[in-house]
């Protein structure tokens, strides 16, 4: 059973840094995951931040390129999401998410966001980050 736990949340001024992680475990071997960061305001929908494809190729939200970076530690089943330069308007309730994927890709554009194409399989709980400013 596959278990996603993030950390590193917490409360920063604009224009401060966060890193979160998260720690994944059960994940099937021989099998290929997408991996990605979503995250959602208070009242509002859930939007994709970060992805990274099977063949590793990342993908941003707009409102995030050039601030945000995602990258993964295959060793020892880590995500990151290191987050410089946050605004107010990043705060909410962070997630990491995993996919299973054969071939292809796991992430469109979808105007200045990204999303899941075809649902994201796993879900952590999801850690909260606000950025007061």
């Amino acid at each position: 059973q596959v278990r996603l736990v993030e950390s590193g949340g917490g409360s920063v001024q604009a224009g401060g840094s966060l890193r979160l992680s998260c720690a994944a475990s059960g994940f099937t071997a021989g099998t290929r995951y997408c991996l990605g960061w979503f995250r959602q305001a208070p009242e509002k929908r859930r939007e994709g931040v970060a992805g990274i494809e099977i063949d590793g190729r990342e993908i941003y939200a707009d409102s995030v390129k050039g601030r945000f970076t995602i990258s993964k530690d295959n060793a020892n089943n880590f995500l990151y999401l290191q987050m410089n330069s946050l605004k107010p308007e990043d705060s909410g309730m962070y997630y990491c998410a995993a996919e299973r994927m054969s071939q292809g890709n796991c992430f469109a554009p979808l105007g200045p966001t990204i999303h899941s194409i075809y649902g994201m399989d796993y879900w952590g709980k999801g850690i909260p980050v606000t950025v007061s400013g």
